[in-house]
């Protein structure tokens, strides 16, 4: 296989985002190891730069470092997930009843096109799921506090390794999609109590569809 060509900027990150997307894309499977010796040849680089980003995706929480036998894509156990989506209900619901408080109206209209948007893509599971996320990423954005948003961000890279068993099972696109538009009306109405229960409800129908 030919050597994939890398930016030169920190070449570490650049490693650790093309192993990112591989795990998400089950191209690296859960629970396998990663053979450092192969990768650096199909990427043309040294092993230092690789050792480099596995520490960043085990900081994440995607790579468990062993010793003495390497480096494996991580396992999400029943109670990890339950954990994590635990942790994402509190942190995303309190965001909400931020938003319906304190939101501009250009923001709350920038909230609702995307939730347009994402009613469009109910036939197509993966441009929902993409719009979905932004969706989530601007309502952090505007609830303000970037110490939530970087645990939301890491909390949902470990989710990520469970997704095929979440919005993928049958009629779930559905069911998110209404449970937004219960989250957008409680916002649109300055609801804050309305918005974090509805939140949390969304949370807790993604996790017993991810279990």
């Amino acid at each position: 296989m030919s050597a994939v060509s890398l930016a030169p900027r920190a070449l570490y990150q650049e490693v650790a985002e093309l192993l990112r997307q591989r795990i998400y894309k089950r191209e690296l499977e859960p629970g396998s190891w990663i053979d450092e010796m192969k990768l650096a040849e199909e990427y043309g680089i040294s092993r230092t730069p690789l050792r480099e980003a596995l520490k960043v995706l085990a900081a994440e929480g995607l790579v468990t470092m062993k010793v003495r036998r390497g480096a494996y894509v991580t396992e999400v156990s029943e109670k990890d997930l339950s954990d994590v989506y635990h942790l994402l209900s509190l942190l995303e619901s309190d965001a909400a009843g931020v938003v319906a408080e304190r939101a501009t109206d250009a923001e709350l209209k920038e909230l609702q096109a995307l939730h347009k948007e994402l009613e469009a893509a109910v036939g197509n599971r993966d441009k929902f799921f993409a719009i979905n996320e932004r969706f989530h990423i601007r309502l952090l954005e505007v609830a303000g506090n970037r110490w939530r948003d970087q645990m939301v961000a890491d909390l949902r890279k470990v989710m990520k390794l469970n997704r095929q068993n979440s919005l993928l099972k049958a009629g779930r696109v559905r069911e998110s999609m209404l449970e937004h538009r219960a989250i957008m009306e409680a916002i649109m109405h300055r609801d804050a109590k309305g918005a974090v229960k509805r939140m949390q409800e969304h949370f807790r129908s993604g996790l017993e569809a991810a279990a």
